[in-house]
């Protein structure tokens, strides 16, 4: 059986289904392929900023999605930084982007990723010009100058489809099989650090970290780290929890004490109850280019790099929003083969610096924090260094704003570049974010 469609989307987490959204909103005949028929339970890209729920907002559904928070409504989404464990009593609580609310027409949001993936195909369901295959894999994808074929496989049965479009979009994860097919190599920085992800219940924890009142994420420099984080976040206000920290690199589930390791960095005894325990390796990886040809690429298919800064999930939206209406320019007759090449010409950098600036040059920083000051060697050094450090943490995050300066596309200054340092202003600036009017 054979079908046709504008678009073929491989990868339907909540970067492919927001891109089939977008493309559906816009007119565009869309195949969605997902290997899963459901959403994964795991509790990872939880953090939406300002500028993603202003995605969510002009696709209809930012309502649904704070409706589908686990939090209560109304319930601060901040954290803090402690030094060594969450009972030292030397934290800060970060101003973060709050600092930056005025030049976005939406609040952040925090909920775990599969809520997101949930309300994102309620969206699709009333969008008719957009066609699902959840429990399928694509097998083979293949272009030429009249298009592109993707055949696919059902999971676990015998079913069989080819389906053709003019363009073909993977969303497909970091071992992306639209990215190896097309022989995009990718390059970056490997930290040669394995981390463990534990998802787990304890009340305990939940009456131990009162002491941070409407905090839901925390974070431990400890000097033995190196600059990497001992991070706790909550599901919800009560018993559930995640946690990411450094490991040796030949941790098992089996073979390492994650009680332990949690009581350390919690610093003090609580109980709980594993839900999970997985391991990631903390590097940053970009593919050298984000098109060939027909075939593109998005999220961590694109650019894939560790739970840092949630950058994650919300570059993966970008990349989306960037690509959806040049597609449909394009395939609306409006549009050039110049502008579809700028969908790589601004991401990319974007990425590139994130993983520079915002991921390597954070675990450098911190590391040599902790290895120049120290409370015991001298506490009068330390305590003035550590409110430097909560002013350093502020200014970074609102300096963080991706701007598409030095595109081909855009008019401006000959000599200037995309990247993610800009300035937060409510008068137009070329290539810049400009605050949307309700």
């Amino acid at each position: 059986m054979e079908q046709r469609y504008q678009v073929i989307i491989v990868g339907g987490g909540p970067v492919g289904v927001a891109l089939a959204v977008d493309l559906g909103l816009h007119g565009i005949s869309c195949g969605l392929v997902e290997r899963y028929l459901t959403p994964q339970q795991i509790p990872k890209g939880q953090n939406l900023t300002q500028r993603s729920m202003e995605h969510f907002y002009f696709w209809g559904i930012a309502d649904e999605l704070r409706a589908a928070r686990l939090l209560p409504k109304g319930y601060p989404i901040g954290g803090i930084t402690a030094y060594g464990d969450l009972m030292s009593d030397h934290w800060y609580s970060p101003v973060g982007r709050e600092s930056v609310r005025s030049y976005y027409l939406q609040d952040n949001e925090r909920l775990p990723q599969y809520r997101t993936e949930e309300v994102l195909r309620a969206r699709l369901t009333g969008i008719s010009n957009v066609t699902t295959n959840f429990g399928w894999s694509a097998e083979t994808i293949e272009q030429d100058d009249n298009g592109v074929r993707v055949t696919i496989a059902e999971e676990g049965g015998s079913g069989s489809q080819v389906l053709n479009a003019e363009y073909v979009v993977g969303c497909d994860g970091a071992r992306s099989a639209v990215r190896e097919s097309l022989g995009i190599d990718r390059g970056g920085s490997d930290f040669d650090q394995r981390m463990v992800l534990a998802v787990f219940k304890s009340k305990e924890l939940h009456e131990g970290l009162k002491r941070f009142p409407e905090r839901t994420t925390y974070r431990a420099l400890h000097p033995d780290l190196k600059g990497y984080w001992r991070f706790f976040g909550r599901i919800d206000v009560g018993e559930g929890f995640f946690f990411h920290a450094p490991v040796p690199k030949d941790t098992t589930p089996e073979n390492y004490d994650f009680q332990a390791l949690l009581q350390i960095a919690a610093g003090f005894p609580f109980s709980c109850e594993f839900d999970h325990v997985g391991f990631w390796d903390l590097r940053v990886a970009v593919a050298s280019t984000y098109r060939q040809g027909r075939a593109f690429i998005a999220g961590d298919a694109a650019h894939s790099h560790p739970p840092y800064g949630a950058f994650g999930l919300n570059s993966g939206l970008e990349d989306i929003r960037n690509l959806g209406w040049k597609l449909a320019a394009a395939l609306e007759g409006w549009g050039g083969d110049p502008l579809l090449d700028s969908y790589s010409e601004e991401r990319r950098p974007i990425f590139v610096q994130t993983g520079e600036d915002g991921i390597a040059a954070r675990i450098e920083a911190d590391g040599d924090f902790l290895e120049r000051y120290s409370p015991e060697r001298d506490r009068g050094k330390f305590v003035e260094a550590w409110k430097q450090l909560e002013v350093t943490d502020g200014s970074r995050s609102g300096s963080y704003e991706p701007h598409y300066e030095g595109s081909s596309v855009v008019l401006g200054a000959p000599d200037a570049t995309c990247g993610i340092h800009g300035r937060h202003s409510l008068e137009a600036q070329p290539g810049h974010h400009l605050t949307p009017v309700p």
